[in-house]
């Protein structure tokens, strides 16, 4: 193979491999209506439903989410109760943070760090490790977290689990304020 057949190959695949890293933004969102003002929406009582499906598309878990939420000026807690198609139970309460300018933190007792969040017109990304229990031991997970108000009630889910830049699956959900 000659040289430049192979230069061409390498800068094709240079090239899918730097496509395939692009991912979207929260700014990509900013003209989206209605508004997410996570304040707002997550005040109150809330119920979710949701699914975790592994890399290959199968769903290994389906639950119920009841949600709810306060805030004190810039600070907010979501104590969210999970139950599962099982009758497995969960708790995770987070405590949120509004930073200004679309910035957001978040801390829970299986979060490993902070979360740090981004948002703009209907859209927020949160990015973390969660520390899971699997087969009696506890694994870390980076979450690449993205919600979509839909309309003043209703708001979309879809988080993907990667582990080492792998991908794990995806846990998928669907708020409803009550």
């Amino acid at each position: 193979m000659n040289t430049r057949r192979l230069t061409l190959m390498f800068s094709a695949a240079a090239a899918a491999a730097l496509l395939g890293c692009v991912s979207p933004k929260p700014a990509d969102y900013a003209t989206e209506k209605p508004a997410l003002d996570l304040k707002t929406y997550f005040n109150g009582e809330l119920v979710a439903h949701g699914l975790f499906t592994d890399r290959a598309g199968q769903v290994k878990r389906r639950f119920t989410v009841q949600m709810t939420g306060r805030w004190q000026g810039n600070q907010g807690t979501l104590d969210e109760r999970f139950t599962y198609s099982d009758g497995k139970t969960e708790r995770r309460v987070w405590r949120l943070t509004d930073e200004g300018n679309g910035r957001w933190t978040g801390r829970a007792d299986d979060v490993v760090g902070v979360a740090e969040g981004r948002s703009a017109g209907n859209a927020l990304n949160w990015r973390y490790t969660l520390a899971l229990p699997v087969d009696g031991r506890v694994v870390e997970v980076q979450f690449d977290d993205w919600m979509y108000l839909m309309d003043d009630r209703v708001m979309l889910n879809k988080a993907e689990m990667s582990k080492f830049g792998f991908r794990l699956g995806e846990v998928t959900l669907s708020f409803t304020k009550l």
